[in-house]
């Protein structure tokens, strides 16, 4: 038995006239009636009643139908699967991110990406920036969603969103009458906050921003993602300063933000990858997740 076979019952089977199936094989009738025969008689079954006026399956011939149908089926599935694993459609996508990112946003990216993508899988790191673009440089991660600046000529950086700060303080019904006065509070604070080897530049803001208060902060505390960092504030154990994005994605937490509006300091947030990487799930990512992020900011 040859699929030539099973393509020519298929076609008979579905126009139940030897002529018109043999106009849409492209072949003559004699031919296509001596194929379907040769078919009957390896199977030892009469797949086909027929006479001058019409042409019935019978009820092996429905069964044989519906089986022949499912293999075509599963064939032109095999087909696609085939031209997306050449095309670079699955496999694996690996994402570096920051722990400050807003992860939702990111989880609503990736969910659409698993609907154009059903054989991709997706794998994500949280890597502070410095680890992402060596990473992303040897080609560990195919792209990294990381905060500026990304000092890497081997990288695309293109701008996703600037983030300005907050000042993060245990939930408090306390009010600050003057700058002055919460500058006064935040210097006998102690403060939570990232290593200075582990996010240098992130440490140079937050120096930068007290500075601009009139105090150098105590860092009594150091965590390396800003889960802990929070937690730590929301304990009572001291302050920080953040990005402001952060409001959203901890809003259940008992600490209070409190905005930095005379103090014109901000954060960008980038998405970095190699653009020699032609895998087009990644510039499908590159393309939504900045579309994305453009009706949130």
């Amino acid at each position: 038995m040859e699929l030539r076979h099973l393509l020519y019952f298929k076609t008979v089977a579905e126009e139940l006239h030897f002529t018109r199936a043999a106009a849409k094989l492209f072949i003559s009738q004699p031919p296509l009636s001596r194929q379907i025969k040769e078919l009957e008689e390896e199977l030892e079954v009469q797949l086909f009643t027929r006479d001058n006026k019409r042409v019935l399956l019978t009820d092996a011939g429905k069964y044989f139908k519906a089986e022949v149908e499912a293999l075509f089926a599963k064939l032109e599935e095999s087909k696609t699967v085939v031209r997306k694993i050449y095309k670079g459609v699955s496999g694996e996508l690996k994402i570096g991110y920051i722990s400050s990112v807003y992860q939702s946003q990111l989880a609503e990216i990736l969910k659409s990406m698993q609907k154009e993508f059903p054989y991709l899988k997706t794998s994500l790191f949280e890597v502070p920036t410095l680890t992402q673009i060596k990473e992303l440089e040897e080609g560990r991660l195919d792209a990294g969603i990381l905060r500026a600046p990304v000092l890497s000529e081997k990288l695309k950086v293109e701008s996703l969103f600037f983030d300005p700060f907050v000042v993060v303080i245990p939930l408090t019904d306390q009010e600050f009458a003057t700058q002055e006065a919460f500058a006064r509070f935040l210097k006998k604070s102690p403060f939570i906050f990232f290593n200075k080897d582990f996010a240098p530049q992130y440490n140079q803001k937050l120096m930068e921003i007290c500075q601009r208060m009139g105090f150098t902060p105590d860092i009594t505390h150091e965590a390396n993602n800003v889960h802990s960092i929070l937690q730590l504030v929301e304990a009572g154990l001291g302050v920080s300063i953040l990005p402001s994005s952060l409001k959203k994605q901890y809003a259940q937490l008992n600490v209070s933000f409190i905005a930095l509006n005379d103090i014109p300091v901000n954060t960008e947030v980038v998405l970095a990858y190699k653009e020699s990487n032609q895998n087009p799930a990644l510039a499908w990512f590159i393309q939504h997740y900045n579309a994305h992020l453009s009706l949130k900011f």
